[in-house]
């Protein structure tokens, strides 16, 4: 299995939203490696855009150091995470520029011709609009005004490929997920495509970008450069390694975001196809976090600074948040009350509790291992179903609703009445029992809380289990609604 995320632009430091997709592709690449499958994940930035030159020019950096510097941050972002990538690609490498030279002369001869154009160009998406796809005259995303922008550029004869496309989409051989997300796609398939322009002039780059092969006055659309990373990470245009994982049998999987389905469902399905390669297997496109109904985003300029919210939660309690709290289709708010309200409730009073109470238990009474006999074990059937379908808050609920049964069942039996009257027989018994719920919820839990569900399966591997560690320590108190994390 080959499982990517999309590449950020790093024109900027990094935002909550781009830890919700690193996040939701390291469950997927925990679960399918668990279940005994071969899985390369790889995730990076995005690098040669032209809105990176005019935000090194705005803060008076060389293009490059701003780029290097905020690079730095998402590698960091990602580790701080334990995002479990294999490979982490920079579109400013030398691997990666060879690459994209190498596929752009793969192209067929007849789908790329050179015409001169005027449109209206948003610099923030780096995507050309049509009139009637802005509002009041503004990029629907950004809220701001494209600049026209007339000169000549290469272009690639999408149209010639909109049939194809259709039935790749339709039948499922690209799976796009959700239905809501495949019923877009083919609405803007079925529309009329037009042939899109894959090359900017360098000039007005600014000089920065991957030149076209034989023509430095142009450098190659930075979309189209940015998709071609699926490959380059891969080892694409320097030698063939890159066919062990981008070849027809190995499932590929590309994670994204709502706003980015015409590049990755679209114009890279026939790219590929123009250059004589295998295509993507499925495409998930998860939802926009917002604040107070916007989304969160660095063009808006409502970023939310994840690393704050590792350092008060713990990287696990930022991904719980992300992943059960929050859909994976649809957009969800993100606010400081509400992670500390889940974190509280479900992490520190839900499995911390349980964690702390039987390991407790297990001390008090000498409780050597499970005894003999047969024990109930949880329902987790849901689970992988549940993560097959994307569906990350599913599959987190089921492992909750073992954890609050497993809390209700403590509830239940009053373990400490049993130790106080010296009925150790029957106390153990339900130890067993429960420690044995605990592991398999901590083993379900790995792809989710990688840390955690280590430090419980820890606590209760050995022979005498003493006592945990708080997993989640108790917050000071809850944050205002409007605020940010001290």
């Amino acid at each position: 299995m080959y499982l990517t995320t999309s590449i950020p632009y790093v024109n900027s430091k990094p935002h909550v939203g781009h830890a919700l997709e690193l996040i939701q592709a390291d469950v997927l690449a925990r679960h399918y490696r668990l279940a005994g499958h071969e899985v390369f994940f790889q995730t990076g930035t995005d690098e040669n855009a032209f809105k990176n030159v005019l935000a090194a020019e705005s803060v008076g950096l060389p293009t490059e150091e701003l780029v290097d510097r905020n690079a730095a941050t998402f590698r960091s972002l990602a580790e701080r995470l334990n995002i479990s990538f294999d490979s982490f690609i920079r579109t400013t490498e030398q691997r990666h520029r060879r690459g994209v030279a190498e596929f752009w002369k793969r192209l067929r001869s007849d789908d790329v011709y050179t015409r001169r154009y005027a449109g209206l160009y948003c610099v923030g998406c780096e995507d050309f609009y049509l009139d009637k796809d802005l509002v009041r005259g503004l990029c629907p995303d950004h809220g701001t005004a494209p600049k026209r922008v007339e000169e000549e550029n290469f272009f690639f004869r999408l149209s010639a490929y909109q049939q194809q496309l259709e039935r790749l989409i339709e039948s499922g051989e690209i799976r796009v997920v959700p239905t809501t997300r495949r019923n877009e796609v083919l609405r803007f398939i079925r529309s009329g495509l037009e042939d899109i322009s894959i090359s900017r002039s360098s000039e007005r780059s600014g000089g920065w970008g991957i030149p076209v092969p034989g023509h430095g006055s142009q450098v190659i659309y930075v979309w189209i450069d940015a998709l071609i990373n699926y490959l380059t990470g891969q080892g694409f245009g320097e030698g063939n390694e890159w066919e062990r994982i981008w070849n027809s049998e190995t499932r590929k999987i590309h994670v994204i975001g709502k706003n980015i389905w015409k590049f990755h469902a679209v114009y890279w399905p026939a790219l590929l196809l123009s250059a004589s390669l295998p295509l993507p297997d499925e495409i998930f496109v998860h939802g926009f976090l917002t604040e107070n109904g916007r989304k969160i985003s660095k063009s808006v300029g409502n970023t939310v600074d994840p690393f704050r919210y590792i350092d008060r939660f713990g990287a696990d309690g930022l991904r719980h948040f992300l992943l059960k709290a929050v859909s994976p289709f649809e957009d969800g708010d993100f606010s400081d009350r509400r992670i500390a309200e889940v974190y509280e409730t479900e992490l520190a009073n839900g499995l911390g509790n349980l964690v702390s109470r039987v390991t407790s238990l297990c001390a008090k009474s000498a409780f050597h291992g499970r005894p003999s006999g047969v024990l109930t074990t949880p329902n987790l059937d849901g689970l992988a179903s549940a993560l097959q379908k994307y569906r990350f808050d599913e599959a987190a609920q089921v492992l909750w609703a073992e954890i609050a049964r497993l809390n209700q069942d403590v509830a239940r039996v009053k373990p400490w009445d049993l130790l106080r009257s010296g009925r150790v027989h029957e106390l153990h018994a339900a130890l067993g029992h429960w420690i044995e719920g605990i592991r398999r919820v901590a083993l379900g839990l790995l792809p989710f809380l990688p840390e955690s569900s280590r430090k419980v399966l820890d606590s209760i591997a050995g022979v005498s289990i003493q006592a945990s560690q708080p997993l989640f320590p108790r917050l000071s108190g809850l944050p205002p609604e409007s605020g940010r994390p001290d």
